[in-house]
This record gives C-alpha cells, structure tokens and sequence, in this order.
C-alpha cells in the first residue's frame, strides 16, 4: 500500500455525511497470462478490515486475460478508419477516435451494433444531444482503451478491451479473500465512471461510483491499479 494519495488527488472523500478514505495499493507493472487473484492476495489481502470495499481496475483484469494488443498487431478494415474519423476526441483518452480501437469495437460488439449506434448517434447530435453511441454500443465498446504516451509501456502502444465477466471475477476474488471485503472491477476515468460488476447492491455501486468520481488512482504512471475504499470510524 502506498499510505499517500497519487498527484493531484485526495486521499478522502465526504459523500452524504461520512468521510471515506481512498487508498491507492501500487503493484508491479502486470503482464498478460498472471492470475489476477494472486496479485490481489499478494499486494491487497494483507490491507484488508471488514467493511473495507476493494475496487480493481477493469484494465489489469483485462490484460491479466489476455485483452491486450499491440497496435502494430491490430489491422483495421475501411470502415474503421472511416468511423473513427468522427469520434469526438477528448483530453482525457482516445476511445474509440483512432482506427486501430475503432477496429477493436467492431470486433467486441459487431459490425451491426456499431453501425446503428453511429447511425442514432449522428442523428442525435443534430439536435445538441451527446452519448447516445456508447448508450447503443454498450460497456463493451465504452471500456476499450487506445493506447497513449503516459500510460505504463508496454501499454502506451496498446489496445486493451474490456475484461470478461467482471461479476465473476468480483466473485473469485472476494471468495479468495475470505470474504473480508466486498470486491468490485470499475472502469473509473476522468469523465466518469462505471462499475463493470461487483458484489456490492445496486446502490452500494451508486455510492461506489460518486466515492471514485474523482478518478483517485489517476490515469498514467502511478502503477496502482487497485485501490481500497474504507469508511471513517469517526
């Protein structure tokens, strides 16, 4: 455990009158094929109190699956090179606004999918409203991340999707951990957030996603892709 915020975060959010701490637990840099329970057991079983609430990041259960590519492995079809080009590109993440993950999407969610949420999509637009497409194309396509030049490398030259079966892996990893924490796999950025499964309730997740709204574990080289959630004793 790191025992300090990451830069430009807090360690501790206030959310309807109860103050929870934030911490960030800081890992090697994972590799495709590891277990993701072992790595929890080994960097966050050790923190663990009752009532602590353990959130992993969907991008270290994804690449722990073998969802990660290499973007010079990646060879995109006409059309995605066509629909990236009217992907708004943002500050905070590529998306889909690039060939190469665009390419990804139609792979993970279909080519009809695709085409529909972009068709209502550019429709929608006309009439000043926003994120009807990933509404359409679902978590799977909302959870690709494109490769950029502050992520760790080898991941800064990769595509990684999003991992498979979140709620089955919340569930292994809380069963591995003796049931000491609940355990939920979240796809937290600077825009928002999402949890993909979890074995909290549907309003332990609500509560979860405005405690991690902030995006506390940042987005490039902190190296701490899981993280506690402990509420004050206080």
């Amino acid at each position: 455990m790191t025992g300090a915020a990451n830069e430009g975060k807090e360690l501790t959010r206030a959310i309807d009158g109860t103050t929870y701490a934030r911490i960030p637990i800081r890992t090697h840099v994972v590799m495709p094929g590891e277990d993701i329970e072992q790595i929890v057991e080994k960097y966050a079983a050790s923190q663990l109190q009752p009532g602590d609430v353990l959130f992993v990041t969907e991008k270290i259960v994804a690449i722990t699956q073998g969802r990660s590519y290499l973007v010079e492995d990646i060879h995109p079809r006409p059309l995605a090179r066509f629909l990236s080009r009217y992907v708004v590109k943002t500050a905070y993440g590529i998306g889909l606004g690039m060939p190469e993950t665009m390419e990804m999407a139609l792979r993970e969610c279909g080519t009809p999918r695709i085409l529909f949420a972009a068709a209502v999509a550019a429709v929608t637009k006309l009439f000043g409203r926003r994120g009807d497409f990933y509404r359409i194309a679902g978590d799977k396509a909302r959870s690709i991340d494109g490769p950029t030049p502050h992520t760790i490398p080898p991941y800064n030259k990769a595509v990684v999707l999003g991992p498979k079966d979140p709620a089955g892996v919340a569930a292994k990893l809380k069963a591995r951990l003796g049931g000491v924490s609940e355990v939920a796999v979240v796809d937290i950025n600077d825009i928002g957030g999402n949890i993909l499964g979890s074995t909290l309730d549907r309003a332990g997740e609500q509560r979860l996603v405005r405690i991690l709204s902030d995006n506390p574990l940042g987005q490039g080289h902190q190296s701490t892709p899981l993280g506690i959630i402990r509420p004050s004793k206080g």
